[in-house]
């Protein structure tokens, strides 16, 4: 698993890596952006000039608009950029996963891109479970917050591991087959999923995850397929 995790940092250079990192960066920061501003725009026509609250005083909303605007900023880097990040590299798999194979596994041959509508389909599907079981989880957290950082990486680890093996092994064995060798090996998975998720808590570096974790989990595919 490390190995596999080794090799992956280390592929950061490749210009097809980079090319991937810099569109998938570009379109989850626009994104980001376009669901923050709006908020901010809209509480700035709500609000007016000047308010007045009985037995507090006058205060101008504008002075708390900037804190809200920039709380709403964090909480959607920490909470939802990692989603939103998932999903725009759902679209760039084939390529990441053709670049670890072009440089480390040469000898084999080239498959046929997964069909758009699959990308989608897997993509929307885990950016929804991700968002629902991160949710019930927020709810755990608070009731016994001395397991909240477990808990949290424990159900990503899931949920990561499951579908990033998944959908890279279902480039080359199809549905079926793909989902008969992660159950076999569902505990390794389960495992470098957990590790995978270690950086999702870090804002600005959960963006990373998505790519490294699908040249992570392209390697343990291979290096599963032996064993197999």
């Amino acid at each position: 698993m490390f190995t596999d995790f080794g090799k992956a940092v280390t592929q950061f250079r490749d210009p097809k890596f980079t090319k991937t990192l810099f569109k998938s960066l570009f379109i989850t920061g626009s994104v980001l952006f376009l669901s923050v501003f709006p908020f901010y725009w809209i509480l700035g026509l709500i609000l007016p000039e000047t308010l007045t609250i009985p037995f507090v005083g006058t205060f101008h909303p504008e002075a708390w608009l900037s804190g809200i605007a920039i709380g709403f900023a964090l909480f959607a880097m920490i909470f939802l950029m990692f989603p939103i990040a998932f999903l725009v590299v759902g679209f760039f798999l084939d390529d990441i996963a053709e670049a670890v194979e072009a440089k480390h596994y040469p000898h084999l041959s080239k498959v046929p891109h997964l069909r758009i509508r699959e990308i989608i389909v897997d993509a929307i599907k885990l950016f929804f479970v991700m968002i629902f079981a991160n949710t019930l989880a927020i709810i755990i957290y608070f009731a016994i917050p001395p397991f909240a950082p477990f808990i949290f990486y424990i159900v990503n680890g899931f949920l990561l591991g499951r579908e990033y093996f998944q959908m890279v092994a279902m480039r080359r064995l199809g549905e079926k087959a793909a989902t008969k060798m992660r159950k076999k090996f569902r505990f390794q998975i389960w495992l470098a999923g957990i590790f995978m998720a270690v950086p999702l808590s870090i804002p600005i570096v959960n963006i990373l995850v998505p790519l490294l974790g699908v040249a992570t989990f392209t390697h343990m595919f291979h290096r599963l397929s032996g064993q197999d």
